[in-house]
């Protein structure tokens, strides 16, 4: 993780005000028992950025199902979406999906086996 060096700052009147790294900041929430470490406090954080970026959050889902680390229907659950749903963002990004089939000889025998045919 990247986290941003201190930076200086100057006040309106002037006077100059240090910025606080983002580890700096971590370490206070941690030490002040609003989480119990910092992975908790990160894990909450990427929890409230996706619940604000939509987008964001479909992308992340979306790149999970292509990965094959998770199920359509996860996915879509991820996504905050349906299935349904989830396949048409999909399709409108230009994701086409490979579903394996049956051969013609086995969905016969299946139908056969049902009584079907």
């Amino acid at each position: 993780m990247y986290l941003k060096p201190q930076m200086q700052y100057t006040s309106v009147s002037g006077e100059n005000m240090e910025a606080t790294s983002t580890n700096e900041e971590f370490d206070i929430l941690v030490e002040k028992g609003y989480y119990p470490s910092k992975s908790e406090l990160i894990k909450d954080a990427f929890k409230a950025l996706l619940n604000t970026k939509a987008d964001l959050k479909i992308s992340l889902a979306i790149e999970l199902y292509l990965k094959g680390n998770v199920s359509i229907g996860r996915a879509a659950e991820l996504a905050g979406m349906t299935t349904i749903e989830f396949k048409e963002v999909m399709a409108g990004r230009g994701i086409v999906r490979e579903t394996e089939g049956k051969t013609a000889r086995e969905m016969d025998k299946k139908l056969k086996k049902l009584g079907i045919v």
